[in-house]
């Protein structure tokens, strides 16, 4: 009777455990640090990667573009999420174009096939039209209204850059966007000035290209920032105020 009735205790133990399953897809990949490199897992903190991904909704088997992507932050963590049906498709400003970049993405992409990367003049962006379901413009919107003698950034047309985002995503795919929070102003001179840009001025340009805002979300606000310091400056480096939108192409 012992021996029977330590076979039911088992038995109903196992029965009442609960079953065991893989991490998801977005978890496990910002988890598998060591398929990243150490600088960028650095970032996880104040990027909050997987809660932002999955906010956005990204998917395997999603053709994504990963513009800025030269740090490849995003693409270690995308890539393995898409999987072999999917691709991640890098696009760098050749003004921010370095030998170190490209060794990086060549060691990277040994690792991880399925991400490739593009190179084109800052104004100029290399977006093939209706090509991608996902983009994540993370930290760098703003810089379409900068200028720089000293970097090569000529001024852009704010409009016309994102006609390139809009024409190159599918119908129903989504742009997500990630920046540093300014106060209303002058965007150009806040720009140069702190390298931030106004909330209600991203609405408005992505209106304007014929995005739909679907959803914004607080996970990346500071209130501890009042926007007065330059996201370079030590104090707020890291720290800085930031929204997150979440744009639909309409189908």
């Amino acid at each position: 009777m012992r021996k029977l009735f330590s076979f039911a205790t088992a038995a109903a133990i196992a029965l009442a455990a609960p079953a065991w399953s893989a991490p998801e897809p977005i978890a496990a990949a910002v988890a598998n640090t060591s398929a990243r490199s150490p600088n960028n897992v650095k970032l996880d903190e104040s990027r909050k990667p997987a809660q932002v991904l999955k906010f956005l909704g990204l998917k395997s088997g999603m053709r994504v573009s990963d513009p800025f992507g030269g740090n490849l932050y995003w693409a270690e963590i995308t890539a393995p999420i898409v999987g072999p049906k999917g691709r991640v498709s890098i696009w760098q400003p050749q003004q921010f174009y370095r030998q170190k970049t490209l060794d990086n993405f060549t060691a990277f992409n040994a690792r991880q096939p399925n991400v490739y990367m593009r190179v084109s003049p800052f104004e100029a962006p290399n977006f093939p039209s209706n090509t991608y379901d996902f983009m994540l413009i993370n930290l760098d919107y703003h810089d379409v209204y900068w200028e720089s003698t000293k970097n090569g950034i000529s001024r852009m047309d704010p409009d016309q850059w994102l006609k390139g985002v809009y024409d190159a995503m599918k119908p129903g795919a989504v742009v997500g966007v990630i920046d540093h929070v300014a106060a209303p102003g002058d965007t150009r001179a806040t720009v140069e000035k702190y390298h931030r840009i106004d909330p209600a001025t991203v609405k408005a340009d992505f209106k304007r290209a014929g995005f739909k805002l679907e959803a914004e979300s607080d996970m990346l606000r500071n209130p501890a920032d009042d926007h007065s310091l330059n996201v370079f400056d030590a104090k707020i480096r890291g720290k800085t105020d930031r929204f997150v939108f979440k744009f639909r192409k309409p189908r």
